[in-house]
């Protein structure tokens, strides 16, 4: 069963797991640009995609790039919630393993650490 929920509710969702950064971390994330779609057109059944060029690979030649980007899916994670609580963690999980994406944690270590 699909949740029904207003963007902007959706939004404050994504925003709200933003803050759950710890400040150490989201003072380090430079250059990104967090997106919200309705789904991935290659993959719709994708909740969340990271694009560009993790922390721990960058080096000088990177100045001056595009900004990479962290995408989340809003129909994507509404189709496989019940509540507006399984959105909220849908969410958070979504965003985190996004982010972590950037500091350059793989998804094999992400599930081991339960944000897969």
């Amino acid at each position: 069963m699909t949740v029904a929920m207003p963007e902007q509710r959706f939004a404050e969702l994504v925003s709200d797991a933003l803050d759950l950064i710890p400040p150490e971390l989201a003072r380090a994330i430079d250059n990104v640009v967090v997106l919200i779609e309705p789904r991935n057109p290659e993959d719709p059944q994708l909740l969340g995609l990271y694009h560009g060029i993790a922390l721990t690979e960058r080096d000088t030649w990177y100045g001056g790039s595009l900004p990479d980007t962290v995408t989340i899916y809003r129909e994507a994670i509404l189709d496989i919630c019940a509540t507006e609580e399984d959105v909220v963690e849908e969410v958070v999980v979504t965003v985190i393993h996004e982010i972590a994406h950037y500091f350059g944690i793989d998804e094999d270590r992400l599930h081991e650490l339960g944000w897969g």
